[in-house]
């Protein structure tokens, strides 16, 4: 499978595993990359001396190409760009922040730019600060959402017609059936986060793992939105927000609830009770765990029969 994405990371397939905080280290990315797809080692989960040895571990286990998610709200964001370049990687996906503040200094490194966004206002803007390609995620992702609240089938086509970039589609896409349905609406790749959160190479805990394949329809909402809204499993703290929403709190009151490291909580130490559990409403469709090379190998498979079955439909 060859167009302008496989051609740009030079990868085999048009997958690209996301950079998911407290789940995408470097035996995950390596394994993706190992795969065939692009594998992304998630540092908004890691202090910049970890995030050195996770790209180090990486660099031993793959020869293939793999790049770092870096959200930009994070602390040390200057040390771990420095990082990112003393190591050799040779892409990096930006997020949560302006995608002008980076783009410019990692593109004179060398450095192929990818910036995650959740509208067209903001893929053009994307454009404009000159990355590579741009990840549009829909309303349906796990973790840290768009504002918007759009839809991944009705965000695309409507990137796609702006967009002159590369354009990879994010959001509710866990098998070969939904990788199809973007493309056809002009996604040039897919880049997937739940599917590989229940992976063998998943750095998650699992007792989070288990969470996300018994998933069912309904059991994740957005919430947080004044703070940065985020997708959720419901458990205890999420119904604590939702009794404290009852009272009109405050910002304040929110992030006092919240405190500090619930992602960390949840998803990597596996507190299902108070911690923070992140994944996307895809997780009704994910029953079982397995390596990530058979996660890739399952969606080209089904992405093929896929394309037979739609030869087949007569209107």
């Amino acid at each position: 499978m060859t167009n302008k994405i496989t051609e740009l990371f030079d990868i085999k397939y048009p997958i690209i595993q996301a950079g998911m905080i407290w789940n995408s280290g470097w035996r995950l990315a390596s394994a993706a990359s190992n795969a065939g797809a692009l594998g992304l080692i998630g540092a908004g989960s890691m202090y910049p001396d970890v995030l050195r040895e996770h790209i180090k571990k990486c660099k031993n286990a793959t020869n293939k190409p793999f790049g770092v998610n870096v959200p930009m709200l994070y602390p040390n964001i200057e040390e771990i760009m420095n990082i990112i370049v003393e190591e050799g990687v040779n892409i990096v996906f930006t997020s949560a922040g302006n995608p002008k503040t980076w783009t410019p200094w990692l593109k004179e490194k060398g450095i192929t730019v990818v910036h995650v966004v959740s509208s067209v206002k903001f893929a053009l803007k994307a454009q404009d600060a000159g990355v590579d390609a741009v990840v549009a995620e829909g309303f349906e992702a796990g973790g840290h959402n768009g504002r918007e609240e759009t839809t991944t089938l009705t965000l695309i086509p409507m990137v796609k017609d702006q967009l002159d970039i590369p354009l990879i589609a994010a959001g509710g896409i866990a098998n070969g059936q939904a990788m199809l349905a973007v493309m056809v609406l002009g996604a040039d790749a897919v880049q997937v986060g739940s599917r590989f959160v229940a992976s063998t190479e998943s750095s998650a805990h699992e007792a989070f793992k288990k969470v996300v394949v018994d998933a069912k329809e309904g059991d994740t909402q957005l919430t947080l939105k004044e703070l940065a809204p985020v997708r959720l499993i419901k458990n205890k703290f999420f119904n604590e927000l939702q009794e404290l929403y009852k009272k009109a709190p405050s910002i304040d009151d929110l992030k006092l609830l919240l405190g500090r490291a619930r992602a960390k909580r949840g998803m990597f130490e596996g507190d299902l009770e108070d911690g923070e559990l992140e994944i996307g409403q895809i997780a009704g469709l994910i029953h079982d765990i397995k390596p990530a090379a058979q996660i890739v190998d399952d969606m080209i498979t089904e992405f093929k029969l896929a394309q037979k079955q739609a030869q087949k439909i007569v209107v």
